[in-house]
């Protein structure tokens, strides 16, 4: 059987207008529809027709699947599925989005992506709280000398304790605007020397950023981060390019610090309102060198730290 088998109509106005749902900007529906499609199109790409049983074909030029194939084995229509990919204003069912799903063959975090960029599912309701409490300041404080973080789902430093400070570079000398983990994970060199696998934290980084971006797509913070990072990494804009939502990651993160050396920390993050809002994030030594190491790094001096 297949799923809506006549083109859809798009929703209209009584002055035959494409008409948005009540109480949603044109400009936001606009600009989720564009990354829905271009969301689409990548996990289309990725999927050689030898992976769900086509044929090839010699004259085959289109990277990975042709639409009407994704269309075929999601058992939906055409001509829905070519407007979808266009950003067409058209209504989708559940239904559909779960077939189109299965066609493309999406993991669990590609699947809730694709909901969210829908508008069919809302999976974050309400409004992230970015405020930081006295309480949880304390609490940062006693967890010295491991290191402790408050962050956003942006990657945005919202507050930390002095080993956390320490680790990466010294975050006290830097401005408050570019106290964001992507940021500095994607521009920031000492930021950068300090990370055991680079490559790796900035592609879970990025993927991370685009699956939270999909309930944020329109909001200019979002925007205006992205186009900061398109502008001076050319590693930000290959990755991104990519449309990777999320890639595991084992808990056990390298630093190599400076001073002190190397160390081998477990990181572990714990929600601080309704997911995912702002977390706390704080890292435990995997040995009792790395113990030492973060010992003395909580204890130098501010001076030396800033060195």
């Amino acid at each position: 059987m297949t799923l809506d088998p006549s083109p859809p109509q798009p929703a209209t106005g009584s002055g035959g207008a494409a008409a948005p749902p009540y109480g949603t900007a044109p400009r936001d529906d606009a600009a989720r529809r564009a990354e829905l499609a271009a969301f689409l199109r990548s996990r289309r790409e990725r999927i050689t027709p030898e992976q769900v049983g086509l044929p090839r074909g010699a004259r085959r030029r289109t990277p990975g699947l042709r639409r009407e194939e994704v269309a075929h084995l999601g058992a939906v229509g055409v001509t829905w599925y070519t407007w979808l990919e266009q950003a067409r204003d058209i209504h989708v069912s559940p239904q559909v989005l779960d077939a189109v799903a299965r066609a493309l063959m999406l993991d669990r975090a590609e699947r809730s992506h694709l909901f969210a960029l829908a508008g069919t599912v809302d999976p974050m309701p309400g409004r992230e709280c970015t405020g930081v409490t006295r309480e949880l300041r304390q609490l940062l404080e006693q967890l010295t000398p491991f290191p402790a973080v408050v962050q956003n789902s942006r990657f945005d430093i919202l507050a930390y304790n002095r080993t956390y400070g320490r680790l990466l570079c010294d975050l006290d000398a830097l401005p408050q605007e570019d106290r964001n983990c992507m940021w500095l994970a994607f521009t920031h060199p000492e930021w950068r020397a300090s990370m055991g696998d680079l490559e790796g934290a900035m592609r879970v980084m990025a993927a991370k950023f685009r699956a939270s971006m999909a309930e944020h797509v329109a909001e200019p913070a979002w925007k205006a981060l992205v186009a900061r990072l398109t502008e001076a990494s050319p590693e930000f804009r290959e990755i991104w390019a990519q449309h990777e939502v999320v890639r595991p990651v084992s808990s056990v993160k390298l630093f190599r610090h400076p001073r002190v050396g190397a160390l081998e920390l477990t990181a572990t993050s714990l929600w601080t309102g309704p997911n995912p809002g702002p977390k706390l994030l704080f890292y435990t030594p995997v040995d009792e060198t790395s113990r030492e190491r973060l010992e003395q790094l909580a204890a130098e001096p501010a001076a030396l730290a800033a060195v």
